[in-house]
């Protein structure tokens, strides 16, 4: 069997019951993200819940505990890299020991860290802000994911948001809610445009916030009237008095373009040559699969010049 090129590695940070093991769980459940790779689990500490034996073999899954910093060495890595040859390792990492403390230990060849997912309990949130800020936040400086877990449904989420991406403007930020569910906490605020405006103008920097937040948050827009540049593109599979209106954008890499925007009823004539200012109601419809989205009724369009960016790149609110 050939090697992988690499072995990733994924470590998990947050405070004592923040939910790390939880999060290591629903990872090795996950059927879209786990394919029966050997995967070796680094847990920094011992929690109130832990991965039973059945579990681990039944993913696929080797544990190996570190009671205290001095024995996360670079030598120690090595050896159990020799004894289990995982095929990805996850990193259950104690918050109080520092993030500067990992970082000094030389990983084994072809290990490489891809990504830092940090926890915190939604209960505790602004008790350990308040009182161990620095512990607490040093790893979200360097998360690349920010999950608050344990969120009550008047839980200040929206304020929270605006805290963390001071802290970390690139990282992804989630809330899961006590019901299992999941929101990105924007509120209606949060938004570069005004959501109170009888027409909500969008400039052409923002078309990648909008295009984000209304596959979220189809409901936030349901009623509104939009004012925004796109191209209108044909499309052989729509009915006659309807086209789809965005733009390209970047999903991933300069070499993955694609059009990004909504599905329009309207009298404009699809070109996609053209640029123009459209003036139009969001109703939010479902798809015949059951997922929500926001189709928009053409008011008014003018043709307008190209954005100076033409291609859209997406950023968090």
């Amino acid at each position: 069997m050939r090697e992988p090129t690499i072995i990733p590695v994924y470590m998990l940070t947050g405070f004592l019951e923040s939910g790390k093991t939880t999060m290591i769980r629903s990872m090795l459940s996950d059927e879209g993200f786990s394919d029966g790779q050997k995967t070796l689990i680094l847990s920094c500490e011992d929690g109130m819940e832990e991965l039973e034996e059945d579990e681990l073999r039944k993913y696929n899954a080797v544990l190996e505990s570190f009671d205290a910093a001095e024995e996360m060495t670079s030598l120690r890595l090595k050896e159990l890299n020799t004894k289990h040859k995982p095929e990805r390792v996850f990193i259950e990492y104690n918050n109080i020991w520092g993030l500067e403390k990992i970082a000094g230990v030389k990983m084994p060849p072809r290990w490489e860290l891809v990504q830092i997912i940090t926890l915190a309990d939604g209960t505790t949130f602004d008790n350990y802000m308040t009182n161990l800020r620095k512990v607490i936040t040093d790893p979200m400086k360097a998360a690349d994911l920010i999950l608050i877990n344990r969120c009550g449904p008047d839980f200040n989420k929206s304020g929270w948001r605006k805290q963390l991406r001071a802290l970390n403007p690139a990282a992804n930020i989630l809330f899961e809610n006590l019901d299992g569910t999941t929101e990105d906490g924007v509120a209606d605020e949060d938004l570069p445009y005004d959501m109170k405006a009888d027409i909500i103008d969008v400039t052409e920097d923002q078309f990648g916030t909008l295009y984000l937040d209304a596959m979220d948050h189809p409901e936030r827009y349901d009623g509104k009237t939009l004012r925004v540049v796109g191209q209108p593109f044909p499309d052989s599979s729509f009915p006659q008095g309807f086209y789809y209106f965005g733009r390209y954008a970047m999903t991933c890499c300069a070499n993955d373009i694609a059009r990004c925007g909504w599905v329009c009823q309207g009298t404009e004539k699809p070109d996609p040559k053209a640029f123009i200012r459209l003036t139009a109601k969001c109703e939010r419809v479902e798809s015949p699969d059951g997922q929500a989205a926001v189709l928009l009724h053409e008011i008014k369009t003018e043709r307008t010049n190209p954005p100076k960016e033409k291609v859209v790149t997406f950023s968090n609110p």
